[in-house]
């Protein structure tokens, strides 16, 4: 995989494809770039790269794609990335949700779509496959953690039938700050 600009993003069908061992290297490098162009004009830039040269690493990125417990999905443009999604089977919401006791939860940790292909449909499709994963994997709820200021963001999640539910706690390097966590039923028709 190799990554793009939008004056580069090549014609082609999007396949969203569960990511191999094969992926790890070049989704490091994805991930790393995407969290940092979409965070880092409102971070200090050592908090960025306290995290960035610890959450994805290669050998995170292959632990990740290889853990039992999680679904790494990746949105394939004619062999260029132009998004990923990590989602973490039974990983329980640090606060009360919508899931009955004893329903499976499902953290969608990671969901990204690269700048250069916002506005092109790739974000909705992501999170149907999403969705779709959790669903096969038995989740009877999905939670996402979202920066409390990443307003583009929870204006999407809210479009996809996330409900705020709180907050958490989020350190990017030495920095704290506040997640707020979003929660939808799996079955949720919208």
């Amino acid at each position: 995989m190799t990554n793009t600009t939008a004056d580069d993003r090549p014609a082609g069908e999007l396949t969203i494809r569960t990511a191999t061992a094969t992926d790890a290297e070049a989704l490091s490098q994805f991930a790393a770039r995407v969290f940092h162009d979409t965070f880092a004009p409102d971070n200090d830039p050592m908090d960025m790269h306290a995290y960035l040269s610890d959450a994805f690493t290669p050998e995170k990125q292959a632990a990740e794609i290889a853990d039992a417990r999680c679904v790494c999905l990746v949105a394939d443009m004619a062999g260029v990335f132009a998004g990923y999604a990590l989602l973490r089977i039974g990983a329980p919401a640090p606060i009360a949700s919508r899931t009955n006791a004893g329903e499976q939860s499902v953290e969608l940790q990671r969901f990204y779509v690269d700048h250069a292909w916002h506005g092109q449909g790739i974000a909705p499709r992501l999170m149907a496959a999403c969705v779709d994963a959790a669903r096969t994997a038995g989740g009877a709820t999905m939670w996402l953690g979202v920066w409390e200021r990443n307003a583009r963001a929870i204006r999407f999640y809210t479009k996809q039938g996330f409900a705020d539910i709180g907050t958490q706690e989020f350190r990017l390097g030495s920095d704290l700050q506040t997640d707020r966590v979003m929660s939808r039923p799996v079955e949720l028709s919208l």
